[in-house]
This record gives C-alpha cells, structure tokens and sequence, in this order.
C-alpha cells in the first residue's frame, strides 16, 4: 500500500469541559446534561443540522421505553407528539422539519458551542488519555481540548481513532441492513392500512398484511427483500412513514460503500411507490414528500468496555449496582442481514432492564465515554438498545458523567458511580424501585 507522510501545526481554537461528538439523539442529551451541570460544552456534528435520526435520518417513530423521568420524555414532549403515542411500537413519527428548528432550539444553551459541518479527523491523546478531538472543518482544520470527550457518533468513530477495542456485526461479521426512511401523504385513511413492524397482526381485505407483503414478493410483485412492508402513522393524518427500503451486506464505516447503498435505497423508493398505488387500497394516490438524506443505518461498530451488555441480561431483566439507564425495553430487534424481516425465526422479547455505567467505558481508554448505539454490548443485545428512547437516556447518563468528572478534573473510570446515581436521581430520572 502507497502512503504518504503528513505533518502540519493544527491550531487549538477552543478549550472546554466536555466535547460531544455527534449530534443525534444521544449526543443532543449529552451535550445539554452536561451543560445544565455547569460545563462549558463543545458539540460536534458533520451534518447541517442537530438530530441525527431524528431529522437527517427521517427516522420515527421513536421507538424503545426507559425509566420514568429522563430527557426523553422532554425530547418526546417538544416533537409534540401525543402523549398517547409516546411511547413503543404504537408511536407516531413526528414532524421531521419541525425537529430541526425545535431540536437546535433544545441545544441552543449559553453553555454549549455547537460546530455543524465539522467532522471528527482524529483525536489528541496524552498517553492511553484522550484529551482533544481534531475537526475538519469549513475552515479546515482544528483542534479542541477538553478533561472529557464523548463519543456519540454511532460509528464510534471517536473510540477507533483512540484505539478501542471495536467489534462488528454477528460472527459472520454480517450487520444489519441499512434503511432509507421517506414519508408520504394523500392517505386515504378511510381504508389504508398501518404496519407498525414485524410483529403487526393487521389484516387487510381478510389477510394478514405482512403475508400479503410476501405473497406478492413471492409472486414477483416486490422484490423478496423488501417483504416486510412497515407503514407506521405519522402525527398528520393522511401520512406515513415507510421503513421498508433495505440494502443487505454492507458496511457504511468503509466510505466506497456509501454511495452504492444510498443509490439503491433510493431507487427502491420509487419502486415502492409504485408497489403502493397499484396493490394498496388508500395509497392509489399517495406522493412521496421526503426522505432521509443520509442513510438510516442500524449497526455498525461497537466499543468492547469494562462490561458487555448481553441479550440474556435483557431476557432476564438484570439490575445493576453501577446502574446509569433504568428499565430500558425493547424488544431483540435484529433485522435480517442477509434476506426480508428478521434475522430469528422468534422474536426475542426483553423484560426491562438496566444498562450499568461500565458499558460507557472503553476498554484501555481515559478520558473518554461513549452512549448510542455504540456502547459495549453484543450483536444481539444492540439489537435492543439501538433505538432513540434508550439512546437519548444513556446521552443524558453519559453527559451528566462526563461534567461531574470535569468539575475536579477526573477520569470517567475515576467517577464514582453513587456521585452519577445522585445527580441523576436528583433531577427526577428513575434508577431503581423502592
């Protein structure tokens, strides 16, 4: 392989307590944990606009139940979705353009500096320490510092570049899919059916629709991988949100990958919107309004830490001492990696349990916390974990930390996790019952 030798001064532009890479909805709530404690915050996103899947990734509804009392309540609240669609598989997704003016409206603190259009180029480390993230930004490049970083980006992008331990994928290596969300309208709701996922039930015209999805692929009427057909409800009548498209075997951390996915996901639209005006009663005439313009991606790295979270810790509904998410519900939701639906012929179904703070550890790194979906856990256990209620919460979990460590200048592993436990207690967040 060619390599070349590169070696310039980056100058330090700015100097904080907490940098939060990754703006979606773990990193929104790290980002103002941190700042509602007092630091002084740095948030980075490499889109236009703060969200992540929920404004550039067109991803609703949100999905997954936490404990009572944390900044996802406050999330669902100001996406001004009913309080009786709050929460699970029976959700509405919200306004996506909404979301984009309300969301950088939530993360718009006086404590808290936010760079868009600045991608995380590498990390500045002081032995196993991290203490700064480089950017690429429109001004190229520079560097800020801080006691504390938290890696939000999904990708764990932050935790590879500082040498984590990282693993991919199921043993095969085999992810799951990648998805392109789009919205559409002019409904008939009078008699259009709503697919909330693979676990619906819903007849239509006296079948049950997701057979009807395979009967048609079966007949050549949908291609076979695009079977499971999820229609779910939007908050304006006469929507919905369409989680369908699919693209199997890849991997979106490797760049040439990207474009390719993106391409197909985008031509499967129009061959669902075709799909829909000539088989679905309600949808003869509905029109595509918009669709995600970065592709919906459910696994990818994960960041081996001082636990690994487990499917039989969800089955079993663990607690933990060292609790810093509560009553986390979702159901083992793994997609299949190679063909249409689920990847388990069962669906694994969870009681609530807790996700401990040594999960937001990476192994043989300080000075950093990771929250979302790339925390340390297994294969199936993201499979769960991996959606925006519980995202959100462990952001918040994850921030409150990192400004109880930047106050006197400890590490993440140096924290006492009682000291976090309180804080979070404090502010009404539910660890434990009595």
């Amino acid at each position: 392989m060619k390599t070349i030798s590169y070696n310039r001064p980056v100058e330090v532009t700015g100097e904080y307590d907490v940098l939060v890479a990754g703006a979606g909805p773990a990193g929104i709530c790290a980002a103002v944990a941190a700042a509602r404690e007092g630091s002084r915050v740095a948030l980075i996103e490499r889109y236009g606009v703060v969200g992540g899947n929920l404004t550039t990734g067109y991803v609703g509804p949100v999905l997954g139940m936490v404990g009572k009392g944390t900044m996802r309540d406050e999330i669902v609240k100001i996406l001004e979705i009913p309080d009786n669609d709050m929460i699970g598989e029976t959700g509405k997704a919200h306004d996506f353009e909404k979301a984009k003016l309300t969301l950088s409206e939530f993360v718009n603190h006086p404590g808290i500096d936010v760079y868009l259009q600045s991608s995380v180029y590498d990390v500045v480390k002081e032995g196993d320490k991290v203490t700064g993230l480089i950017l690429a930004t429109n001004e190229g490049r520079m560097a800020l510092l801080a006691p504390v970083t938290i890696d939000c980006t999904g990708d764990a992008i932050v935790s590879t570049l500082a040498g984590a331990h990282i693993e991919k994928g199921r043993e095969d290596g085999l992810m799951q899919p990648v998805t392109l969300e789009f919205t559409i309208d002019n409904v008939d709701e009078t008699c259009a059916v709503t697919c909330i996922g693979d676990v619906d039930n819903v007849e239509m015209n006296g079948e049950r629709f997701l057979d009807f999805c395979k009967r048609c692929a079966d007949e050549g009427k949908l291609p076979e991988h695009l079977a499971a057909v999820r229609l779910h409800p939007t908050v304006k009548k006469g929507q919905r949100q369409v989680n369908t498209t699919q693209a199997n075997r890849v991997d979106i951390t490797k760049v040439r990958e990207i474009f390719p996915a993106d391409l197909e996901l985008r031509r499967q639209i129009a061959l669902l919107m075709d799909f829909f005006h000539q088989n679905l009663p309600g949808y003869e005439n509905c029109k595509c309004i918009g669709s995600g313009t970065t592709t919906g991606v459910r696994e990818t790295r994960r960041v081996m830490g001082d636990y690994l979270l487990t499917a039989e810790d969800m089955v079993e509904g663990r607690k933990f001492p060292d609790v810093a998410v509560h009553e986390s519900e979702f159901i083992v939701d793994i997609h299949n990696p190679e063909g249409a639906g689920q990847a388990e012929d069962k669906i694994q179904y969870v009681i609530p349990y807790d996700i401990p703070y040594r999960c937001f550890l990476p192994k043989g790194v300080e000075g950093l916390l990771v929250a979302g979906r790339c925390i340390s856990g297994t294969h199936r256990a993201h499979a769960s974990y991996r959606v925006m209620s519980i995202c959100m919460a462990m952001g918040e979990a994850a921030g409150t930390a990192a400004a109880l460590c930047a106050k006197e200048l400890r590490t993440p592993r140096e924290l006492q996790v009682k000291e976090l436990q309180n804080a979070l207690t404090a502010k009404g967040i539910e660890l434990w019952q009595e």
